[in-house]
């Protein structure tokens, strides 16, 4: 017996490929596109996008060759161009401008087509036998590069395609004497093509303009000199100077100057915002009005702008529900039309005598109202539209799934702490029980070193200047303390409910406590080996936009609630303030308990700054991270605001129900126009070029409907009362 070495050998694994594919400028386009290639042996994970022109699959080339790919799409009409960019180029990654319409394939094949179109009109009037000759050539000619299409389509085993529909109409048209209908189907046909082709370029626009916002040269510090290199040589811990007027290379943190920083390319934050030392800084926003030196914090790769056109380009390929309905009903809905076509063409002839010629004729006007490109095309024209209109407004939307759950959503939940209040918060009192306040600073900021809680960092902030003592051992025991070891001593800094479950605390200490709380401070306690040294209190200001934002979701019968690990006392004046019920002293796990209850009345979004509430996050509906740009902000939730302002919740939610609003009535176009020109179709009131005109229509109506989604604006509600506390 061989050895099983000789005998069982490893399949080679499938590789990832992304390609730029040409001439992939619509709806159908695309599902044609993936349709042929998950039908292939060996490719899987094929995803497509049609918006940024993109196709991403897994190919395992001992089964399927990367090149047999690249020859099926050029055989199908759609050249593809293998992409050498990783996502460490995306920014300066080229989108290119679409070339004007009259110098495109399309564009051209429209114009000719409309000549001879012209041509046959006039010898028509003058000569009519040589008219048919003219409307027989118009037909061929646009009717040629389909045939080619349809053909390829049908041998990789999708032989019901919309290029197999026209075909058929076309060269029926013409064989039953109609050329000059036929002519005009062609023609028609063309033009919604270049629609499509155009729409599809102002959706990409938004992409392209993205991309162009970060600077492609940098002012780079070496020593004394000042170098300009191009931005992809920065690396982190680089020093770059920024002038007044000048756009950020790269995420960074200002080492010198202060200045209006203008973040609304980035965030949607139209008034500039004051930046001065330690402060973050995003590429692309721009120095009003000062000179700025900045440390690179991201290579530019990696930099916000690079993972907002990544998450973009994501999100446009992630369907929604609807749109993966459409498609599986578009897949049976087309055979299924020409069948019915079929029907109509030779059942009326050989069971009733009627007319063959009229059944014929009838038949292919039904063909070309099977053509499913604008029922296609509803949705994802839609969801393109709405998720360009939210990133231009620092709102971010991972996918149709998500903007089609957030119009759906009942409750949102919003954390306090960094969410509902300004995430900036300070030590207002520090008690001293045993040494002194600044003892209590001193030892508290050691343990809270190296923590990103708002709370700890207050505390470090509070205790800047002091020298603090080394600590090994810290950890963090999530929503109750963290504890540390100093010089032998185990410290905990914690709540008052982790400090009870430690020690007795006494009746003036509890008092204490309490005092401070029903000011709507958060107490921690300082213990060395379960025994208290002292309290800090810290307060965290409600942020000016929270009772709007809760007001707006009100009015749109939307309900709100805090859900909080803060203690009651605390949480419920914040809450009060807000004008919303709380639910207070939450563990990471309750929190989830009390999603899974408020989920019971509708969806559920949870709304946090994307650290601590990363579980929450990901446990709602939907999850909506407020987080500025940072790495959980963006990858952890469903959502993100890249403006810290709550009422960008309601500005999602209110986005996402114009969304679908205007999924409906695309929906509602292509169906009911459709119906309408079946009906007058078999009744013989219409034939074939208001058959391909009610697709052509259509396709136009459902365009230029989802494009008003690009111009979408929030209404302001600012008047409206408090929302009610019936939800407590």
């Amino acid at each position: 017996m061989p050895p099983m070495s000789d005998t069982l050998q490893a399949e080679p694994s499938a590789v990832p490929y992304e390609f730029r594919v040409q001439n992939m400028d619509c709806a159908a386009c695309a599902s044609r596109v993936e349709g042929t290639l998950t039908r292939l042996v060996g490719v899987s994970d094929v995803q497509v996008n049609f918006t940024t022109q993109r196709l991403r699959l897994r190919v395992n080339e001992a089964l399927t060759s990367r090149s047999s790919v690249e020859r099926i799409l050029t055989e199908l009409g759609y050249p593809p161009e293998l992409s050498t960019a990783a996502r460490s180029s995306t920014v300066t990654e080229h989108y290119p401008a679409p070339p004007a319409w009259y110098r495109t394939f399309k564009g051209r094949l429209v114009l000719t087509t409309g000549v001879l179109l012209v041509i046959s009109v006039l010898l028509a009037l003058a000569q009519p036998s040589l008219a048919q000759w003219g409307f027989a050539a118009a037909t061929v000619l646009g009717v040629a590069p389909l045939v080619r299409n349809a053909w390829v389509s049908t041998r990789l085993g999708q032989p019901f395609t919309i290029n197999t529909l026209i075909v058929i109409a076309a060269v029926g048209a013409v064989l039953i004497g109609e050329a000059a209908e036929g002519a005009l189907v062609v023609f028609l046909f063309a033009v919604g093509e270049l629609l499509e082709t155009v729409a599809a370029g102002r959706a990409r626009a938004g992409i392209r303009s993205l991309a162009a916002l970060a600077p492609k040269k940098a002012f780079l510090l070496e020593a004394d000199a000042v170098r300009e290199v191009p931005v992809e040589m920065l690396a982190p811990g680089d020093l770059v100077r920024v002038q007044p007027g000048g756009r950020v290379p790269a995420d960074g943190v200002i080492t010198s100057g202060a200045g209006g920083v203008d973040e609304s390319p980035v965030t949607g934050e139209s008034i500039p915002v004051f930046k001065g030392e330690d402060d973050a800084v995003f590429a692309g926003s721009i120095s009003s009005d000062a000179v700025l030196e900045l440390r690179v914090e991201r290579p530019v790769s990696d930099s916000t702008i690079s993972r907002i056109i990544q998450l973009v380009e994501e999100a446009e390929s992630n369907k929604a529900p609807t749109a993966r309905f459409i498609d599986r009903f578009s897949s049976w809905y087309t055979p299924a039309a020409m069948l019915m076509a079929a029907l109509v063409a030779v059942v009326p002839p050989l069971l009733f005598a009627g007319s063959w010629e009229t059944w014929i004729y009838r038949a292919l006007a039904l063909l070309l109202i099977a053509c499913p490109c604008a029922l296609v095309l509803s949705v994802p024209a839609a969801v393109t539209s709405g998720i360009s209109a939210a990133t231009r407004r620092g709102l971010l939307i991972k996918g149709g799934s998500v903007l089609e759950a957030l119009a759906d959503v009942q409750t949102v939940a919003f954390d306090k702490t960094g969410t509902l209040t300004r995430n900036r918060p300070e030590v207002t009192d520090t008690v001293a029980l045993h040494g002194t306040e600044e003892d209590v600073l001193r030892l508290a900021a050691a343990v809270e070193t190296g923590s990103a809680h708002p709370l700890a960092r207050a505390i470090l902030q509070a205790a800047e200047g002091l020298e603090l003592p080394p600590v090994d051992a810290a950890r963090a025991i999530p929503g109750e303390a963290v504890t540390a070891r100093i010089g032998g001593s185990e410290f905990a800094v914690g709540s008052p409910r982790f400090a009870g479950r430690h020690t007795q605390l006494t009746e003036a200490l509890n008092d204490r406590i309490t005092n401070l709380e029903a000011q709507g401070k958060t107490v921690v306690v300082l213990l060395r080996d379960n025994v208290p040294l002292g309290l800090i209190a810290i307060r965290d200001e409600p942020r000016a936009d929270a009772a709007e934002t809760v007001r707006r979701l009100a009015a749109m019968n939307v309900r709100s609630v805090m859900l909080t690990g803060d203690n009651d006392r605390t949480g419920q004046a914040v809450a009060e303030t807000i004008g919303l019920p709380a639910r207070t002293e939450l563990l990471p796990e309750d929190k989830l308990a009390a999603i899974d209850e408020l989920r019971i009345e509708g969806k559920v979004a949870m709304v946090g700054d994307g650290i601590n509430d990363a579980p929450a996050l990901a446990h709602a509906d939907v999850g909506i991270a407020m987080g500025g740009g940072t790495d959980v902000a963006l990858e952890t939730a469903g959502a993100a605001l890249l403006r810290q302002n709550t009422t960008g919740v309601s500005d999602l939610i209110e986005l996402s129900r114009t969304t679908m609003r205007n999924i409906r009535q695309n929906i509602t176009f292509a169906l009911g126009l459709k119906a309408v020109f079946l009906v007058t179709t078999l009744t013989g009131i219409t034939g074939l070029w208001p058959a391909i005109l009610s697709d052509t229509g259509a396709t136009v109506l459902v365009t230029a409907n989802a494009l008003r989604l690009l111009r979408f604006e929030p209404t302001q509600r600012s008047a409206l009362p408090p929302a009610a506390k019936e939800y407590a």
